[in-house]
């Protein structure tokens, strides 16, 4: 079925308005959930629960140990249940947790709870990203994961402003400020949970607000992007994204830019109080880099899908944000330093995005590509742990922002290893099908390949 550009650009267009906003709100409140501690304590939290020496950070940490670990069996279940049914049942797991928080008046309880809050939200990150590359075609995800992660920068900001009122109900029912953050945030999500059974969609074949052609011409349009690769389950995909060297490359691509992005989330309110701003205008204050960052992911994922390129945007946001965290490193000034902090959002926030797109691009066939992208954030966002424990030295910072420079250095370095290794192997298997005769009519030959199929070829 052949439509043309404008009419696709409608179809997709389409897409984008029942899909997108409401995975967004959903990602939205998840970053606000996991990162709200940054703002409970500025707000008091740390006073009251007596959170001294490593307490905070141990607090911080222990969110990613099971985040991590249950996000690849999280990805396979979705694709065992459908997607409405499986991840509005996890939001309303977690918006418990969160909303039950609220009753937490010790230090081990915030551990635990913490524990927990990590379990229950693992699977939406990795599940949602999954999700959008079943309904979109290689070239034209990178911009669709870039609106829903800028539901990140959004939270933060989101958050900053919402922590400076909510806080201000402090002594009401007995509950300090920092209290009231969890107890609205986590009943805002269950919320949401409960309408999400009711307005999710699950797959392009029975996409309801698609007229019959529409539908048609979507599922073509994925299986002629895929190079007709499998889309049942077999647990032999799971085992290729497992054995697969590639996705341990875009693990440590990933885990790099996302070092950062969650020191911004879990210590910017802090780093702007050390510069000598009071603790509400450090709510306040930590609002403009998040900003920053949301347009900037938008716009560089509009472009790394018009150019259909990922390392180049990779590279150059995380050079930005490298520049950023110099400044913070070696500047006094708490303007200069102020001025770091949005550089360093506005370069890294935008190659999350890029870098799952490019992972999940890279990745053949529906059940590896559902298993790489877990693989990618789960085994990535251990490197919340680390975010958590490198702020150690104020007011200056000079561990923590040493230690994101390295990280982001090492996310360029494997950037461009990765460019080099796709063009390599582009080559190799053009000149295979070349040698051999392959062309695109025995695609159905390959079906099980995955991303080895002789036709499949990597973005850059």
């Amino acid at each position: 079925m052949e439509f043309g550009p404008a009419e696709r650009a409608r179809i997709l267009r389409k897409l984008d308005w029942h899909l997108l906003p409401f995975v967004s709100l959903l990602y939205l409140l998840s970053f606000l959930d996991r990162t709200n501690v940054g703002n409970a304590k500025v707000a008091g939290m740390s006073k009251d629960l007596n959170l001294v020496g490593f307490r905070y950070n141990i607090a911080a940490a222990v969110f990613f140990i099971l985040y991590s670990l249950a996000e690849v069996p999280s990805n396979i279940a979705l694709k065992l249940f459908r997607p409405s049914r499986w991840i509005p049942t996890i939001m309303v797991a977690w918006g418990l947790v969160m909303t039950l928080m609220c009753l937490v008046n010790t230090y081990q309880g915030l551990v635990g709870a913490r524990i927990f809050l990590g379990l229950t939200e693992a699977g939406l990150f990795p599940g949602v990203t999954y999700y959008i590359s079943l309904w979109y075609p290689r070239a034209e995800r990178s911009m669709r994961i870039a609106i829903f992660f800028s539901a990140a920068t959004v939270a933060g900001a989101f958050g900053g402003i919402l922590a400076y009122i909510i806080e201000k109900m402090d002594g009401i029912g007995g509950l300090h400020g920092w209290q009231w953050i969890f107890c609205l945030e986590g009943i805002v999500t269950m919320i949401v949970a409960f309408t999400a059974f009711f307005f999710m969609y699950d797959y392009p074949e029975t996409a309801s607000f698609l007229t019959e052609t529409e539908r048609r011409y979507v599922i073509d349009l994925l299986k002629e992007d895929s190079n007709s690769l499998a889309t049942h389950y077999d647990f032999r995909f799971v085992l290729q994204a497992l054995k697969d060297y590639k996705t341990y490359v875009q693990v440590g691509i990933y885990i790099g830019l996302l070092i950062p992005v969650y020191a911004i989330a879990l210590f910017s309110p802090t780093i702007i109080n050390e510069l000598g701003f009071s603790a509400a205008n450090a709510q306040l204050l930590s609002v403009p880099p998040f900003v920053a960052g949301c347009i900037f992911t938008i716009l560089v994922g509009i472009y790394s899908d018009k150019h259909k390129l990922r390392g180049p945007y990779v590279i150059g946001g995380a050079f930005v944000s490298l520049l950023g965290y110099i400044a913070l490193y070696t500047q006094r000034s708490a303007a200069t330093s102020y001025a770091g902090t949005v550089l360093a959002a506005v370069g890294v926030f935008p190659t999350i995005a890029v870098n799952l797109a490019w992972a999940g691009s890279n990745a053949g066939g529906d059940l590896k590509r559902g298993v790489v992208i877990a693989m990618v954030i789960g085994l990535g966002n251990l490197g919340g742990i680390c975010s958590s424990f490198v702020y150690l030295d104020p007011p200056r910072f000079h561990i923590g922002h040493g230690v994101i420079m390295g990280w982001l250095s090492l996310s360029i370095l494997l950037s461009f290893f990765a460019m080099w290794n796709y063009r390599r192997i582009n080559k190799q298997k053009e000149e295979l099908c070349q040698a051999r005769g392959i062309t695109a009519d025995r695609r159905d030959e390959f079906t099980e390949m995955g991303d080895g199929s002789p036709l499949f070829r990597y973005t850059i």
